[in-house]
């Protein structure tokens, strides 16, 4: 150890009292300075920055015309041809329109489209001459076959490429075996849009408001260098309201669009997302302090919203949850008798009634959910869902003929994937705790922020993926074909020949009887061969501040949705 030479202790105390007092003095006249003028300057930059903590707004501004919200997760993927969550698709209902839309009272209206004609064969829609891009331009018919060629191009490999089937050569397309001009849909002129279809759509109408039909303009997209939806300003808007300030992980701020074609309508001012978290208890403390406009309540939640009389709504969105498993070869999941066993301890309803514990929650029973229409009722009322099996005796002959499928002694430990949330936390340990005590399984849990789920979802990185799916558009078959074979949202790529024979029959038929019949056949597969293992339909519980008018909660499209929402006085 090499030793320093020794100091005169009263020179040494001398020093470090001066050097302290030079601190001491740099650090007041640094404090003055920012008293002067730099604190003014730095709160009114970060007032400036929309949604930090100095910068942020209360719940509902009257003079500014703004709502402040939260979000549970930023928005993966605002490209509408790319766009495959819920998030994205809530923040794409306020930023961009599609040809038709919903309005308050949920029915089908024009939106870029002023008038329409659909039959068997084809669609032609006529555009509204006065609908504007955010930067004044007109939308065109242009725009929507770019867009729709672009969501087909099997070099984007867009998840919802599929919906594009049901247009001339759809399939073909997406495959790569046609060229993408030779998709059915072509611009008449700038305003007049005409649709070939593949085959008889009896919903064609409603799909064309779903948001993978929405407009993008060639000429921007290929101006942002490979990054088009990456930012505000690597975005076009046509919608009510356009993006002005995107910081990520933090905060959106959108603001009424100017050339909105009925801009006249549109009530609010300014929508800010000022809050990015998943934390239930934040959101309502959020709420409680006056910062956000509305809140979900979590069960624990209910007591506190209603001892401070907050206005309670409650309604059912349409989502329905359930656990997905890896159906590849190499998966130990791909034995049926393991899946089977798993389907034989699944109580849905002890899941909802004393782990999830929240109101308007039912107990998952089938791919499709209970307000879907039948023929002259509920699909669900016109075809019931199997009744469920717990039978924990008869899961360990299962779990026995598991191994020997598998060609092992012990089933190896089971990966499963679940989002970050505390409530798919509290579910994955109950199941965890089942699938041990009751199956003698090794349920190990990956638990994952929302944008890195979905990517160990794309990748098959699973063998048990806890999943949810809710309503693209208005029809039993946006469930139905989740699990066809050519579904890339059919993350367990699990298939079966007539499964896809029964969803071309509810792709191709326009006899309602005969497509509930298709249906009726997916439901009894899907139980049969435990493709799943339905959760709960998701209803939920939320407050709303007095003033905030008009807000839409609903099944099918943008959600919560307030492009009709407005402030009222007090």
């Amino acid at each position: 150890m090499r030793q320093t030479p020794l100091q005169n202790p009263a020179a040494s105390s001398e020093d470090s009292f001066i050097r302290t007092a030079g601190r001491q003095l740099l650090l007041y006249t640094l404090m003055a300075v920012v008293a002067i003028g730099g604190l003014m300057f730095l709160l009114d930059a970060l007032a400036g920055l929309v949604g930090s903590e100095s910068g942020n707004t209360a719940a509902v501004e009257v003079e500014r015309n703004m709502i402040t919200i939260s979000l549970r997760d930023e928005p993966p993927q605002l490209d509408s041809g790319q766009r495959a969550d819920q998030i994205s698709g809530m923040v794409l209902g306020h930023i961009m329109e599609g040809l038709l839309i919903r309005d308050a009272e949920s029915n089908l209206v024009g939106g870029v489209a002023q008038r329409w004609e659909v039959n068997e064969r084809d669609a032609t829609f006529w555009l509204r001459k006065n609908a504007r891009w955010s930067d004044g331009e007109p939308v065109t018919a242009h725009d929507f076959v770019f867009a729709w060629r672009k969501a087909a191009d099997p070099a984007q490999a867009s998840e919802y490429a599929f919906v594009m089937y049901y247009l001339k050569n759809g399939e073909a397309v997406a495959a790569g075996e046609l060229p993408l001009e030779a998709l059915g849909v072509r611009a008449i002129d700038d305003h007049t849009l005409y649709v070939e279809l593949e085959r008889p759509t009896a919903f064609f109408d409603k799909l064309v408001a779903f948001q993978t039909y929405y407009p993008i303009r060639e000429d921007f997209f290929h101006s942002t260098n490979g990054r088009y939806s990456a930012g505000a300003k690597e975005l076009l808007y046509n919608g009510r309201f356009k993006l002005t300030n995107w910081v990520h992980g933090s905060s959106l701020l959108m603001e009424k669009n100017e050339h909105y074609w009925n801009k006249d309508d549109v009530k609010l001012d300014a929508i800010k997302v000022g809050y990015i978290t998943r934390d239930g208890h934040s959101r309502f403390n959020f709420f409680k302090d006056n910062k956000i406009a509305y809140a979900r309540l979590e069960a624990e939640q209910l007591y506190s919203a209603m001892e401070n009389h907050f206005q309670i709504r409650r309604y059912q969105d349409g989502s329905l949850f359930f656990l997905e498993f890896n159906h590849r070869e190499d998966r130990p999941t791909s034995s049926w008798h393991l899946r089977r066993a798993m389907q034989l301890v699944t109580d849905s309803g002890e899941l909802v009634n004393k782990v999830t514990k929240l109101p308007g929650y039912l107990p998952g029973r089938s791919l499709f959910p209970v307000y879907l229409r039948g023929v002259n009722s509920t699909f669900r009322e016109e075809f019931p869902a199997p009744e469920p099996e717990l039978d924990p005796q008869q899961a360990l002959l299962h779990i026995q003929q598991a191994k020997a499928e598998l060609g092992v002694e012990e089933i190896p430990p089971l990966t499963l994937l679940i989002g970050d949330t505390p409530i798919a936390k509290s579910q994955a340990e109950y199941f965890q705790e089942v699938y041990q005590q009751k199956l003698g399984l090794d349920i190990k849990i990956d638990a994952q922020i929302f944008k890195q789920r979905l990517d160990k979802m794309g990748k098959a990185d699973f063998d048990i993926v806890m999943a949810g799916w809710g309503p693209d558009y208005d029809d039993a078959l946006t469930f139905g074909d989740l699990f066809a074979s050519w579904n890339l949202n059919n993350h367990g790529r699990w298939a079966h020949e007539e499964y896809d024979a029964m969803v071309a029959i509810a792709q191709n038929s326009i006899v309602p009887e005969e497509r509930m019949a298709a249906f009726a056949r997916m439901q009894q597969l899907i139980y049969d061969e435990v493709v799943i293992l339905p959760h709960y339909e998701r209803g939920n519980s939320y407050v709303t501040h007095p003033q905030l008018k008009g807000m839409v909660r609903r099944a099918v499209g943008s959600d919560p949705d307030l492009r009709y929402a407005y402030i009222e006085a007090e």
